[in-house]
Protein backbone atom coordinates (compact mmCIF):
# COMPACT_ATOMS: atom_id res chain seq x y z
CA UNK A 1 0.00 0.00 0.00
CA UNK A 2 1.47 3.60 -0.80
CA UNK A 3 -0.93 5.68 1.51
CA UNK A 4 -2.63 5.06 4.80
CA UNK A 5 -5.79 7.49 4.69
CA UNK A 6 -7.05 7.82 8.44
CA UNK A 7 -10.00 9.88 8.88
CA UNK A 8 -11.07 10.75 12.62
CA UNK A 9 -14.08 10.74 14.49
CA UNK A 10 -16.01 9.54 17.00
CA UNK A 11 -18.00 6.03 16.01
CA UNK A 12 -22.05 6.24 15.85
CA UNK A 13 -25.39 8.05 15.02
CA UNK A 14 -24.51 10.64 17.86
CA UNK A 15 -21.56 11.65 16.52
CA UNK A 16 -22.40 11.68 12.72
CA UNK A 17 -21.91 15.71 11.43
CA UNK A 18 -20.33 16.89 14.46
CA UNK A 19 -17.16 19.02 14.18
CA UNK A 20 -14.97 16.35 16.10
CA UNK A 21 -16.28 13.94 13.32
CA UNK A 22 -15.15 16.08 9.87
CA UNK A 23 -12.40 13.46 9.79
CA UNK A 24 -14.80 10.77 8.56
CA UNK A 25 -16.68 12.93 6.12
CA UNK A 26 -13.41 14.09 4.34
CA UNK A 27 -12.34 10.14 4.29
CA UNK A 28 -16.06 9.47 2.95
CA UNK A 29 -15.44 12.17 0.27
CA UNK A 30 -12.45 10.47 -1.14
CA UNK A 31 -13.99 7.23 -1.00
CA UNK A 32 -16.48 8.21 -3.24
CA UNK A 33 -14.52 10.48 -5.47
CA UNK A 34 -11.93 7.38 -5.71
CA UNK A 35 -14.77 5.14 -6.20
CA UNK A 36 -13.11 2.45 -3.72
CA UNK A 37 -14.88 -0.26 -2.48
CA UNK A 38 -17.44 -0.95 0.30
CA UNK A 39 -15.31 -0.94 3.47
CA UNK A 40 -14.99 -3.95 5.29
CA UNK A 41 -14.01 -4.06 9.36
CA UNK A 42 -10.72 -4.48 10.02
CA UNK A 43 -8.14 -3.25 12.60
CA UNK A 44 -10.89 -2.08 15.15
CA UNK A 45 -12.13 0.34 11.88
CA UNK A 46 -13.64 0.31 8.74
CA UNK A 47 -10.78 0.12 5.80
CA UNK A 48 -11.27 0.58 2.09
CA UNK A 49 -8.72 -0.37 -0.53
CA UNK A 50 -7.68 0.88 -3.74
CA UNK A 51 -6.19 3.30 -6.47
CA UNK A 52 -6.31 7.60 -5.98
CA UNK A 53 -7.85 7.50 -9.24
CA UNK A 54 -6.70 5.81 -12.40
CA UNK A 55 -3.29 4.65 -12.34
CA UNK A 56 -2.84 6.78 -8.95
CA UNK A 57 -0.71 5.70 -6.12
CA UNK A 58 -2.73 2.46 -3.83
CA UNK A 59 -4.56 4.15 -0.78
CA UNK A 60 -6.45 2.50 1.84
CA UNK A 61 -9.45 4.73 3.65
CA UNK A 62 -9.61 3.99 7.31
CA UNK A 63 -12.13 5.33 9.61
CA UNK A 64 -11.48 4.08 13.14
CA UNK A 65 -14.21 2.34 15.10
CA UNK A 66 -12.83 3.33 18.30
CA UNK A 67 -13.50 6.42 19.75
CA UNK A 68 -11.36 9.04 19.15
CA UNK A 69 -8.68 9.30 22.27
CA UNK A 70 -8.10 5.35 21.27
CA UNK A 71 -7.62 6.16 17.13
CA UNK A 72 -4.05 4.90 17.60
CA UNK A 73 -5.36 1.62 18.09
CA UNK A 74 -6.86 1.68 15.01
CA UNK A 75 -4.36 3.00 12.92
CA UNK A 76 -1.03 1.73 14.45
CA UNK A 77 -2.40 -1.93 13.25
CA UNK A 78 -3.40 -0.85 9.92
CA UNK A 79 -0.26 0.68 9.52
CA UNK A 80 1.71 -2.31 10.13
CA UNK A 81 -0.43 -4.93 8.50
CA UNK A 82 -0.18 -2.85 5.28
CA UNK A 83 3.83 -2.09 5.18
CA UNK A 84 3.11 1.75 5.30
CA UNK A 85 5.75 3.78 5.92
CA UNK A 86 5.03 6.49 8.85
CA UNK A 87 5.53 9.48 6.18
CA UNK A 88 2.69 7.65 3.79
CA UNK A 89 0.28 7.93 6.40
CA UNK A 90 -2.31 11.10 6.52
CA UNK A 91 -3.99 11.83 9.06
CA UNK A 92 -7.28 14.29 8.92
CA UNK A 93 -8.80 15.73 11.60
CA UNK A 94 -10.65 18.58 12.85
CA UNK A 95 -8.43 21.87 14.00
CA UNK A 96 -10.12 24.10 16.47
CA UNK A 97 -7.07 26.65 16.12
CA UNK A 98 -7.87 27.17 13.17
CA UNK A 99 -10.87 29.37 11.77
CA UNK A 100 -14.25 27.34 10.32
CA UNK A 101 -13.33 27.14 6.83
CA UNK A 102 -9.26 27.39 6.59
CA UNK A 103 -7.56 23.86 5.47
CA UNK A 104 -3.85 23.57 5.82
CA UNK A 105 -1.72 20.09 5.32
CA UNK A 106 1.59 19.47 7.37
CA UNK A 107 4.54 16.91 8.32
CA UNK A 108 4.77 16.42 12.04
CA UNK A 109 4.28 19.07 14.70
CA UNK A 110 2.48 19.78 17.96
CA UNK A 111 -0.51 18.32 19.15
CA UNK A 112 -2.49 21.29 20.93
CA UNK A 113 -4.15 19.13 23.06
CA UNK A 114 -5.91 16.85 20.18
CA UNK A 115 -6.32 13.36 21.76
CA UNK A 116 -6.80 11.49 18.49
CA UNK A 117 -3.22 12.54 17.54
CA UNK A 118 -2.07 11.97 20.75
CA UNK A 119 -3.30 8.20 20.61
CA UNK A 120 -2.00 8.51 16.94
CA UNK A 121 1.43 9.37 18.20
CA UNK A 122 1.67 7.00 20.82
CA UNK A 123 0.93 3.97 18.64
CA UNK A 124 2.59 5.18 15.10
CA UNK A 125 5.77 5.82 17.63
CA UNK A 126 6.10 9.29 15.98
CA UNK A 127 4.17 12.30 15.30
CA UNK A 128 6.34 12.84 11.80
CA UNK A 129 2.85 11.82 10.06
CA UNK A 130 1.50 13.74 7.28
CA UNK A 131 -2.03 15.96 8.41
CA UNK A 132 -4.41 17.58 6.71
CA UNK A 133 -6.40 19.87 9.13
CA UNK A 134 -9.39 20.83 8.68
CA UNK A 135 -10.29 24.40 10.63
CA UNK A 136 -13.59 24.04 12.76
CA UNK A 137 -12.97 27.14 15.21
CA UNK A 138 -12.41 27.70 18.55
CA UNK A 139 -15.52 28.73 21.47
CA UNK A 140 -14.49 31.88 23.40
CA UNK A 141 -13.12 29.83 26.23
CA UNK A 142 -11.09 27.79 27.36
CA UNK A 143 -12.66 26.09 29.61
CA UNK A 144 -12.55 22.13 28.67
CA UNK A 145 -16.24 21.70 29.46
CA UNK A 146 -17.35 24.21 26.59
CA UNK A 147 -14.58 23.59 24.17
CA UNK A 148 -15.76 19.68 24.29
CA UNK A 149 -19.52 20.51 24.08
CA UNK A 150 -18.27 22.81 20.94
CA UNK A 151 -16.37 20.25 18.96
CA UNK A 152 -19.15 17.46 20.00
CA UNK A 153 -21.58 19.74 18.89
CA UNK A 154 -23.18 19.97 15.66
CA UNK A 155 -21.72 22.73 13.06
CA UNK A 156 -23.49 26.03 13.58
CA UNK A 157 -22.59 27.00 9.63
CA UNK A 158 -24.68 25.84 6.83
CA UNK A 159 -24.84 22.24 5.21
CA UNK A 160 -23.12 24.20 1.91
CA UNK A 161 -20.59 26.15 4.47
CA UNK A 162 -20.22 22.79 5.63
CA UNK A 163 -19.94 20.40 2.29
CA UNK A 164 -17.17 23.07 0.91
CA UNK A 165 -15.39 22.66 4.07
CA UNK A 166 -14.77 18.78 3.23
CA UNK A 167 -14.76 19.26 -0.28
CA UNK A 168 -11.76 21.64 0.20
CA UNK A 169 -10.44 19.51 2.77
CA UNK A 170 -10.80 16.30 0.44
CA UNK A 171 -8.75 18.34 -2.33
CA UNK A 172 -6.06 18.81 0.26
CA UNK A 173 -5.29 14.97 0.89
CA UNK A 174 -5.66 14.49 -2.82
CA UNK A 175 -2.96 17.14 -3.36
CA UNK A 176 -0.55 15.41 -0.51
CA UNK A 177 -1.24 12.53 -1.96
CA UNK A 178 -0.28 13.42 -5.56
CA UNK A 179 2.67 15.68 -4.23
CA UNK A 180 4.17 14.54 -0.94
CA UNK A 181 6.81 17.02 -1.36
CA UNK A 182 4.92 19.90 -1.26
Amino acid sequence: MDWLVVGLGNPGPRYAGTRHNVGFAVAEELVRRWDLPRAKERFNGRVTQGRAGPGGPRVAVLTPQTFMNEAGRSAGPARGALKVPLERVLVVHDEIDLPFGRVETRVGGGLAGHNGLKSLRRELGSPGFARVRVGVGRPDSTDPEIVSAHVLGRFAEGDGEVRELVERAADAAQRAIADPAA
